[in-house]
């Protein structure tokens, strides 16, 4: 019988001299509590110096265990830190924990008790004690030498202080009550495989546009497909590259192993999972863990932003406007290198994201002493979990040198890319001055104010509902339906003086009469400088 399935019996702990007593009420449980940040608690240690050895289910050694209880009053802090000490020979440790769900009335939030693990190297922001998070995805998890519960990462049981972190996302009004239960099994340990990691190039097609998908889910944080089968479900969206993006954890990096090939890039990251909004790291180095522990008003999310780029990565705020507790984005975008202004099906959110985007948009084409300024490319991702979530609804659509990580981060970087529903829609978006200048998705064209240019929109593979927009720093000013083929081209002329960018919206006929329809694809802009302003390229 694993450790996971295995029930473990409550004995009397330290914390707790009868352990049938009930939870301490509020006020009782703070006088076990010793304070050690404005973010976070630490409880009284589990000591397992008197507990005895009963035998375990198969040869590997005896266990011992110890079960805490107490309650988290409304007004925790978003972390609390349950030390555990592990004296020597213990070749496994263990966690089950539960907690209480009392009714509470409408327009109130209940408990929610997410779960973490920190070893003997302590719980310093950003420090190397990470041994993993389950979030609320799990109620049991194990780590040990040669293995883990998905979201945790293998590794040697050494003596020393570990740390369990006790996350009250929310809390009802009468407070939280918990229980954890931390198993020791002793023995030897087993050796650590070096992990396998992803290789940062596939076989590709030279320079091409190349679909992917940077938001998605697996096991290892709270999804429901395996990696196998997120590996299965891009190729049969017809992706050529994916990010492993699972919860404040890097445990997915290492279970990509036979999933690659010459047909599907596997670039590793993590969705940094904050109570003020969540943060795509897209391709960063494998085994690069990012915190998360931290809010907006604690001006840290700087320095990972930072950690993020040194490790290769792009930051992606995700779901900026979403409506889940903790997930509307609110460290602003100043340090951002991408935004996810689509993610899954088209929702009112995503309108706001949008309509957010191209206000960005507006600003960055201020003219200035120094010309156009710095702008966010836009991405779509699924952020798919399970079924009957769809893997690359979205997807981000990179014109990229090569299919490798270097090259598909510096497409989207540059914003050359498109977002698009499925691999069955394809566009082009271009602009031409009368000189025969050209400039794609994502580059600036240099013309005289009163130049005409001609844009041009080419589309194939949409739905026989589709109105094609073209949009301006002005707004909307081009709107047409597509032949009920799904395929067609549309030509637009302007000047530079007129239009400072335009971009292309492909969508479907609205739901709701006088609202916009869903999302079938979007461009990132072609942006139309003036001769008398210097070309910057593009920021992000």
């Amino acid at each position: 019988m694993s450790v996971e399935s295995e029930t473990v019996t409550a004995m009397k702990s330290d914390h707790e001299p009868n352990a049938q007593k009930p939870p301490l009420p509020p006020m009782a449980r703070r006088g076990l509590l010793a304070a050690t940040a404005a973010t976070g608690l630490t409880l009284a240690t589990v000591s397992f110096a008197r507990a005895e050895n009963r035998p375990g289910p198969g040869p590997d050694g005896p266990l011992r265990t110890r079960t805490v209880r107490g309650t988290l009053p409304v007004g925790s802090p978003d972390y609390v830190y349950l030390p555990v000490e592990v004296p020597r020979g213990v070749a496994e440790f263990a966690v089950s924990y539960a907690y209480g769900k009392p009714p509470v009335p409408p327009g109130t939030q209940g408990n929610a008790l997410d779960i973490g693990l920190f070893d003997e190297r302590g719980t310093a922001l950003g420090g190397r004690g990470f041994r993993g998070w389950s979030g609320g995805a799990r109620t049991s998890f194990f780590v040990r030498a040669d293995a883990a519960t998905p979201g945790y990462l293998p590794g040697p049981v050494r003596p020393g202080t570990w740390h369990i972190a006790l996350a009250p996302y929310t809390v009802a009004p009468e407070g939280l009550p918990y229980e954890v239960t931390v198993t020791l099994r002793l023995g030897e340990s087993a050796p650590t495989p070096a992990p396998v990691y992803p290789p940062e190039r596939a076989g590709g097609r030279g320079r091409a546009w190349y679909r992917g998908d940077c938001h998605v889910h697996s096991t290892h944080s709270d999804g429901r497909r395996t990696p196998a089968e997120v590996a299965a479900a891009a190729r049969a969206a017809g992706l050529d590259f994916i990010n492993s993006s699972e919860h404040n954890t890097t445990s997915a990096h290492a279970a990509w192993e036979g999933l690659w090939g010459d047909d599907l890039l596997i670039l590793t990251g993590e969705e940094i999972t904050t109570r003020n909004g969540h943060v795509l790291a897209v391709g960063t180095d494998p085994g690069v863990f990012v915190d998360w522990r931290y809010r907006a008003r604690d001006h840290r999310f700087g320095r990972y932003a930072r950690q993020v780029r040194r490790a290769g990565g792009l930051v992606v705020p995700a779901h900026p406007h979403a409506t889940c507790i903790g997930c509307n984005w609110k460290f602003g975008l100043a340090e951002a290198d991408a935004v996810e202004v689509w993610n899954g099906p088209w929702t009112p959110d995503d309108e706001v994201a949008l309509a957010e985007w191209d206000n960005a948009l507006v600003a960055a084409v201020r003219k200035g002493d120094d010309g156009p300024g710095r702008w966010l490319p836009a991405m779509g991702s699924s952020d798919a979990h399970r079924e009957p979530d769809r893997v690359g609804h979205p997807q981000t659509v990179v014109l990229a040198e090569e299919l490798s990580r270097q090259a598909v981060l510096a497409g989207i970087r540059a914003g050359r890319s498109y977002l698009a529903e499925s691999a069955a829609l394809t566009l082009s978006l271009g602009a031409t001055d009368g000189r025969g200048r050209h400039a794609g998705i994502g580059e600036r064209l240099r013309a005289a104010a009163e130049a005409p240019v001609t844009v041009r929109l080419e589309v194939s593979g949409a739905a026989a509902d589709c109105t094609v927009r073209l949009v301006t720093d002005q707004g909307t000013l081009l709107t047409t339906p597509l032949p009920a083929s799904g395929a067609g081209v549309v030509e637009w002329r302007t000047t530079p003086a007129h239009a400072a960018y335009v971009r292309a919206e492909v969508r479907h006929a609205p739901a709701v009469p006088g609202l916009p329809g869903a999302f079938a694809a979007v461009t990132n802009p072609i942006f139309l400088d003036t001769e008398n302003l210097r070309a910057t390229g593009t920021e992000g």
